[in-house]
């Protein structure tokens, strides 16, 4: 009866030892859509599932207060010449889902798409273009 007792002893010891090992996925905190969340620096790090060109880049600083927005990117700029964009966004909920959309100054027209905005987190977020879910674009907040 004593080898008995050891055996579950020894059992029940294992069993405290392997449950506190194992180490938990952590949780992400997603942020709500709002202006205050996005505002600051980002970059495109993933286009549609690919990473960017060596060299390509393309940043766009938010500022909450009066809505705007400052562009600069080479991915459309002949000899990787860089061009700055400036403009307005807004933020709206559409069907429960946060959708940004912009406007260029200078008579640049609207942005060629509104983009639902997902997965944002303190250090990235997600655009899905509407209209065309293979458009997917993944930002890092510039530190």
């Amino acid at each position: 009866m004593k080898h008995f007792f050891r055996i579950v002893a020894v059992l029940i010891a294992v069993t405290a030892i392997v449950s506190c090992s194992k180490t938990q996925e952590p949780v992400i905190e997603y942020l709500p859509v709002t202006a205050n969340n996005i505002s600051g620096d980002w970059t495109l790090v993933e286009f549609s599932g690919s990473e960017l060109i060596e060299g390509s880049y393309l940043n766009i600083s938010f500022a909450r207060n009066d809505k705007t927005f400052v562009m600069k990117q080479n991915l459309d700029s002949f000899g990787d010449i860089p061009h700055e964009t400036t403009g307005e966004f807004n933020i709206l909920t559409q069907q429960g889902q946060s959708i940004i959309q912009g406007k260029y100054d200078h008579d640049g027209g609207l942005w060629a798409h509104d983009y639902i905005v997902s997965a944002l987190t303190a250090t990235t977020m997600t655009w899905i273009a509407v209209g065309e879910p293979t458009n997917i674009q993944k930002f890092e907040r510039l530190k």
